[in-house]
């Protein structure tokens, strides 16, 4: 009987190559974890960089035609609490949470640069776009009132180029309505003359809202004619 010749071939070195890779799960698990990490730390890493753009840009938005910008440490403020808080506000104004990093970014190079002492802690920030500082800051100093949040007050306010801080906020809060300087003014030019030197030498802004309200006056008599 003839012999049977069986011929031993030499692993490929595909084989040898798969055995390997295949028998070393550190590779394998090493290789698989790197391709998967990377690109899901570019997306979140992107989404966070265009979501800081976004508050940046909406920031500036809000500075145009303002009048005055609030801080208010809403720490421990709930939910519920903040979304009661927006709708108190009138339409001028606008509270908006956003970090205090990225609130700076947006003021750099402003007038509203002179906010930066309040930059601490957490904030909400009120622009109120309106000359009627008082009517602006009398939701806030309500709420806070009702809701028992006296520890949560304003971080402080720019104002005409002027920081307020806390202890200073009265002299806001008290600030003469549009209509009380209107009438102060009309009542003075109809009034002897040392009531008028008296007004033109009150604050500049009772003095331009004054004048304002006198120009108007005219315009609506002159359209009624």
């Amino acid at each position: 009987m003839e012999a049977s010749v069986f011929s031993l071939q030499p692993p490929s070195s595909t084989a040898v190559s798969l055995k390997r890779h295949f028998h070393n799960p550190l590779l394998l698990h090493s290789t698989t974890t790197t391709t998967k990490r990377k690109p899901n730390l570019t997306i979140r890493s992107a989404i966070s960089r265009t979501k800081k753009e976004e508050t940046v840009e909406t920031v500036k938005q809000q500075l145009e035609d303002c009048h005055l910008i609030a801080g208010i440490n809403y720490k421990g403020f709930t939910v519920q609490q903040f979304q009661q808080l927006r709708t108190t506000f009138p339409e001028s104004s606008k509270l908006i949470v956003a970090k205090n990093t990225l609130v700076l970014k947006a003021i750099e190079g402003t007038k509203w640069e002179s906010l930066k002492p309040c930059m601490k802690g957490m904030n909400a920030w009120l622009f109120v776009h309106s000359e009627e500082i008082p009517a602006a800051i009398k939701p806030y100093r309500t709420f806070q009132k009702e809701k028992k949040l006296e520890d949560n007050d304003f971080s402080g306010a720019v104002f005409e180029g002027k920081y307020y801080p806390p202890n200073e906020f009265k002299s806001l809060e008290n600030m003469p309505t549009r209509a009380e300087v209107y009438a102060n003014l009309l009542g003075a030019f109809k009034a002897p003359a040392t009531s008028v030197v008296g007004t033109l030498q009150a604050p500049a802004r009772n003095l331009v809202l004054t004048l304002k309200a006198y120009v108007k006056k005219l315009e609506e008599e002159e359209a009624s004619k």
